[in-house]
């Protein structure tokens, strides 16, 4: 009976979002980078293409639990999030949940850093964690 009412409290733990799913195993070659733009870009008019790359995993959207796969996370103007926790949802972390590789945008006029991470059927980090080099843009 004791063994029951473990399982049930385990269970009800797991629903409601307490007991953390380990991560998402990455292969250890997996590889995110910008496409688009280059380090140092000047965006004339602080609208522009971002192109995302990914190698040696496979771009599935959000939901989707299939080994090697994710999809794509932007950082804007921000550090990297906890590794341990889902990737948030504002405007400095852009969520591409639908499996998009690219996405037009539009910055305010000055210097800004992107920075691309890779999120799990659950919009968590990986494990290892798969993310970019951070790169400098300048909006005129």
């Amino acid at each position: 009976m004791r063994k029951i009412i473990l399982a049930h409290s385990l269970l009800a733990a797991l629903l409601a979002g307490i007991v953390q799913a380990e991560p998402v195993a990455s292969p250890p070659n997996a590889q995110v980078y910008f496409i688009w733009p280059a380090d140092g870009t000047v965006i004339p008019t602080g609208k522009f293409w971002v192109r995302m790359g990914l190698r040696n995993m496979g771009v599935a959207p959000k939901g989707t639990a299939v080994a090697g796969t994710g999809h794509h996370h932007l950082l804007i103007d921000t550090e990297l999030p906890p590794m341990t926790e889902p990737i948030p949802n504002d405007r400095n972390h852009l969520h591409f949940g639908a499996g998009e590789t690219e996405a037009r945008l539009e910055l305010p006029p000055g210097k800004h850093t992107l920075q691309l991470l890779l999120g799990d059927q659950d919009h968590r980090p990986h494990n290892p964690p798969v993310v970019s080099k951070k790169i400098t843009v300048i909006a005129r």
